[in-house]
């Protein structure tokens, strides 16, 4: 399916491009679905640096330079974790802007202090963090979904200037 000339990842790419910028993802319970969101759009490879899909607490080390004692103090479902991963994949390929998300898509996993649908999403750049907290609803299916399209949001939120 071609995204719609309205749809967030055409403002997105539209968005980026004007300003010369450079994209990459950092994701975890949204499984890559924001990078195949992105470069659905014609031109992405222009702004659209790369992602990594960091499920593992050692893979999020490895690649993204989340601290152990990040993950050991705040769990893989944290603000701190999201700023991390976002600030790790923005330096692992280079990139102006890191976004990233981590949470509990469910069915499983949930804790009364962290229920399934909790989600995370961070955004670095230079002159700007931002880590946002979201309490989805859905089957596993669409607490993905919603975690991509804020992921998203809040991306075209930062190059709109309104966040």
């Amino acid at each position: 399916m071609t995204p719609r000339r309205d749809d967030i990842e055409s403002t997105i790419g539209r968005l980026m491009s004007e300003r010369e910028l450079t994209l990459a993802v950092a994701e975890s319970c949204t499984g890559g679905l924001i990078g195949h969101r992105l470069t659905n759009v014609p031109g992405s490879s222009a702004y659209f640096r790369g992602s990594i899909t960091a499920y593992a607490y050692d893979v999020k080390e490895m690649l993204l330079s989340v601290s152990r004692a990040t993950l050991d103090e705040h769990g893989a479902v944290s603000a701190a974790t999201a700023r991390e991963m976002a600030e790790g994949v923005r330096r692992a390929v280079d990139a102006d802007i890191g976004i990233s998300a981590t949470g509990i898509a469910g069915p499983g996993g949930g804790t009364p202090e962290k229920p399934v649908g909790l989600v995370y999403i961070g955004l670095v750049a230079q002159d700007r963090v931002s880590v946002e907290s979201r309490l989805f609803d859905g089957d596993r299916w669409e607490n993905k979904a919603s975690s991509a399209e804020a992921a998203l949001d809040l991306l075209r939120r930062y190059l709109e200037g309104s966040l």
